[in-house]
C-alpha cells in the first residue's frame, strides 16, 4: 500500500511551484479529478466505513496535476528527484481506485485490485516521457489496467494458464456473454465458433479451461468429516475381486511351481521373480546355474506349458501368475 505524501505549502515551495495556480480545465484529467471528489466525499461521509473507504480516507483527497504541473514533475522525476515522483504518484492513486472498481468481482478483492494497479501507477511514473504531448492520466490508464490484468489471469485460477492463453479465452467468454444476450440462452461451442470463423474443435478446448477446478480436500457436506478425496474411486487400485484372486494365487503359487521338476522351477523362478528371487534374462540365469542361454530357454518353454496345463484345471490363465504375482 502506497503511503499518503502531505499536499503541503512546504512541498510546493521546495520544488518551486509558487507559480502554478490551481485551475479547472476541460480535460479528461480534470473529469476523472471531479467524478473522485464526489466519489470521496459521499464515503468520507459515511457511517459504516468498509476497508476500502478506509483506505480512500487514508490517501486522502489529492487533486489532479494539471497539463503543466505534469511537465514540470515528470521531468523532475526523470531527473531523480523522489518528491516529484511521489507527487506524480499520490495525485493519481485516486485514478486507480476509479480503474480498479471496473474490475470489481473478477476474483480479486477491490483492495487487492487497487494494490496492483498502484504498481502500475508507479511503473507508469518511471516511463512517462512528459515530451511526448499526451497526458499522463491516458498514459498511466494503459499500466494501471495491464497490471489488474495480468494479476487476474495469474492469481484467480487454481491451475496458472500462460497469459496469452488467457487472452484467447478471454475472447470467446466474452463472445459467449455477447451471445447470450441475443440468443436467450447459453451458446454452445459451435454457435461460438460460428461467430468467431473458428474450428468447434479449438473453441471447445479453449472453453474446457474455463471448467471449475475444485480441491479434493472440499468437504462434501452433511455430519461427517468427509473430504471429496474420501469418496474418490482410486483407478489404479485392485477391487474386491482382484484382491480376492490375488490372494488366492499367493497361496497357491508354491503348490502349483511345487508340481513341476525342480530344474524346471528354479528356472521359473529365477526369471520371473518368484519365490524370493529377482527377474533375470536367460544369460543371467544360465550363468547362476551353470547351463547355456538356449538350455536354459528350452526347460522355460516346457515350464510354462506345463505350468499353464496346471492353471487351467483351476480357471486361471498362465498370464495370472506373471501380471500379479511377485513373491
Amino acid at each position: 500500500m502506497i503511503e499518503a505524501v502531505p499536499n503541503d505549502k512546504s512541498i510546493e515551495a521546495d520544488l518551486g511551484l509558487d507559480e502554478f495556480k490551481e485551475s479547472e480545465t476541460a480535460s479528461e484529467a480534470d473529469t476523472v479529478e471531479e467524478s473522485q471528489s464526489s466519489l470521496f466525499n459521499q464515503e468520507a461521509n459515511s457511517k459504516n466505513l468498509d476497508a476500502t473507504q478506509l483506505y480512500l480516507g487514508e490517501i486522502g483527497y489529492s487533486p489532479l496535476l494539471s497539463a503543466e504541473e505534469e511537465v514540470y514533475f515528470a521531468r523532475r522525476a526523470l531527473k531523480g528527484c523522489e518528491a516529484s515522483r511521489k507527487r506524480m504518484i499520490v495525485s493519481n492513486l485516486r485514478l486507480v481506485v476509479k480503474i480498479a472498481r471496473r474490475y470489481n468481482n473478477r476474483g480479486l478483492a477491490l483492495l487487492d485490485l487497487i494494490e496492483e494497479g498502484n504498481l502500475g501507477l508507479i511503473r507508469a511514473v518511471e516511463k512517462f516521457d512528459p515530451e511526448r504531448g499526451f497526458r499522463f492520466s491516458t498514459y498511466a490508464t494503459w499500466w494501471i489496467r495491464q497490471t489488474i490484468e495480468r494479476a487476474i489471469m495469474n492469481q484467480t485460477r487454481t491451475i496458472r494458464l500462460p497469459i496469452h492463453v488467457v487472452k484467447e479465452l478471454n475472447v470467446y467468454l466474452r463472445t459467449a456473454r455477447e451471445l447470450s444476450q441475443k440468443l436467450d440462452h447459453e451458446p454452445s461451442a459451435e454457435e461460438i465458433a460460428q461467430a468467431l470463423d473458428k474450428p468447434i474443435d479449438d473453441v471447445s478446448k479453449m472453453l474446457r479451461l474455463n471448467e471449475r477446478i475444485t480441491s479434493v480436500d472440499t468437504p462434501i457436506g452433511g455430519e461427517n468429516d468427509k473430504a471429496l478425496l474420501d469418496v474418490i474411486a482410486d483407478e489404479h487400485d485392485c477391487g474386491p475381486e482382484d484382491n480376492l484372486q490375488e490372494n488366492d494365487i499367493k497361496s497357491n503359487i508354491v503348490k502349483w511351481l511345487g508340481e513341476l521338476n525342480p530344474k524346471q522351477r528354479e528356472v521359473l523362478a529365477r526369471r520371473f521373480g518368484l519365490m524370493g528371487y529377482e527377474p533375470s534374462t536367460l544369460e543371467d540365469v544360465g550363468a547362476e546355474i551353470g547351463l547355456t542361454r538356449e538350455r536354459v530357454r528350452q526347460i522355460q518353454v516346457e515350464a510354462l506349458r506345463r505350468l499353464k496345463d496346471i492353471l487351467s484345471h483351476q480357471g486361471l490363465s498362465i498370464e495370472s501368475l506373471f501380471d500379479r504375482m511377485s513373491v
